[in-house]
């Protein structure tokens, strides 16, 4: 396992993967097959390795994105966004072949994913090649973040690129079916944050985020695979950590949810700034809980007005 501790830690975070734009629609009546309901409907800027770089930007840390979007004006909109909190988008490929990813969630009246629908086709433009034409980001980071939303090559290369850099590496899943992407990595993963449906994915029997006792026994089937920190994400149930040498339940702290999407990408930024920074495992979980808390807080995949002191205060509330 590649170590959090870092020479420089103030050097960027490099982000790989997705950007995309996300329509979510909160149905205000059961959902029925064939039955158009009336629902309230939002869009906003997201994809998993979008929402962690922005996410991190707004804590202070430098940030490199590789990603993609296409040659379009919402793409150059996402990026003008980037921009403007600070994210290095000097790599991120415009296409003439895809058009801007986009993502359309269904949420259950009650709560949670009914169904999601996503338009990636633009990942396939995310090549070795492009990643080795910006292999010096590699060079000058001081950790890699990933989502699997890549293609199986460009996943392998930035591995490699990485592995000749001595960055630790923490993924995120992405969905249970991108999740098997990842399996053949786990020894080279310095952090990983699945949500129980992807741990599931990636351990091959299905989990009840109800039942404490599965989800104990996935995160440690996980780092016996070699992941050095294992967070699994477990929505209103909180989230059970594992180490090589601990492990334990955080619970979820209390708050109004005003819009669930983006939590887990908050989570995962703050708590890989947290490690960066030199934090024990448990006090940078607690400003993961903080960030994802915040997230749920607000509308949109990231909040606006997210800071240190934000998270800080959080904790404390």
């Amino acid at each position: 396992m590649q170590s959090w501790e870092s020479p420089r830690p103030d050097a960027p975070v490099l982000v790989l993967g997705s950007t995309a734009v996300d329509t979510i629609a909160y149905p205000q009546t059961p959902l029925e097959e064939g039955v158009a309901v009336p629902a309230h409907m939002r869009t906003a800027s997201g994809g998993v390795a979008r929402n962690i770089a922005e996410n991190l930007a707004r804590l202070g840390q430098p940030v490199a994105l590789i990603s993609a979007v296409g040659a379009d004006a919402v793409g150059e909109r996402l990026l003008a966004e980037l921009q403007a909190v600070g994210v290095d988008t000097q790599a991120v490929l415009r296409s003439e072949d895809y058009p801007t990813g986009r993502y359309v969630g269904v949420l259950r009246p009650e709560g949670g994913l009914y169904y999601g629908l996503h338009d990636m086709r633009i990942s396939a433009a995310l090549t070795s090649a492009h990643l080795h034409a910006h292999a010096e980001l590699f060079d000058q980071a001081a950790a890699l973040v990933l989502d699997a939303n890549l293609p199986k090559a460009t996943l392998r290369t930035a591995f490699a690129l990485a592995r000749k850099a001595h960055l630790p590496i923490a993924a995120d899943p992405t969905s249970p079916q991108l999740a098997a992407r990842l399996q053949r990595y786990l020894p080279r993963l310095a952090l990983i944050t699945p949500n129980h449906q992807e741990a599931a994915a990636l351990i091959g029997r299905p989990l009840d985020p109800s039942h404490l006792e599965q989800i104990a026994s996935a995160a440690k089937a996980l780092v016996a695979h070699g992941v050095g920190l294992v967070v699994v994400t477990l929505a209103e149930f909180g989230l059970w950590y594992a180490t090589a040498d601990a492990n334990g339940h955080l619970p979820a702290l209390r708050t109004e949810i005003i819009d669930p999407t983006g939590a887990g990408d908050a989570l995962t930024a703050a708590l890989v700034y947290g490690l960066l920074h030199g934090l024990p495992v448990d006090d940078a979980i607690q400003l993961g809980i903080s960030a994802a808390a915040l997230a749920l807080n607000a509308e949109g995949n990231v909040p606006a007005d997210l800071s240190l002191e934000r998270i800080y205060d959080q904790l404390v509330v």
